[in-house]
């Protein structure tokens, strides 16, 4: 493969992976304010861990760690994890940040290849 499109692909990671750090902050920050929080205990924890593990990505990427591969496949399974606790909920920040996490888990499959 091309070094370039390497390059290119793991731009784009490292952005779907900040992306993605941002919105489960958000729904985090979001879902404290719910009247329903003690619903939303496992799911809290999960966007905490979604988040955490999207910036390391981010940050094993932008070094090029050579476990890059690894925290990516990680990655990619947690955002999973996380997009499906979040669709549990009907509020837009659930959905938005599920959307995003797909989104995330997606480019961190390709970059685990």
């Amino acid at each position: 493969m091309d070094i370039l499109k390497d390059n290119n692909h793991m731009h784009k990671c490292i952005e779907a992976c900040v992306n993605c750090m941002q919105a489960c902050e958000e729904c985090l920050t979001a879902c404290y304010k719910e009247p329903d929080l003690d619903a939303r205990v496992k799911c809290v924890s999960m966007l905490r861990d979604c988040a955490d593990i999207c910036v390391l990505a981010a940050q094993f990427m932008s070094r090029n760690s050579e476990h890059s591969k690894a925290i990516c496949k990680m990655c990619a399974d947690l955002c999973e994890m996380c997009a499906v606790d979040c669709e549990t909920f009907k509020d837009d920040h659930c959905k938005n940040c599920a959307k995003v996490c797909r989104a995330c888990a997606e480019e961190c499959r390709k970059m685990a290849q």
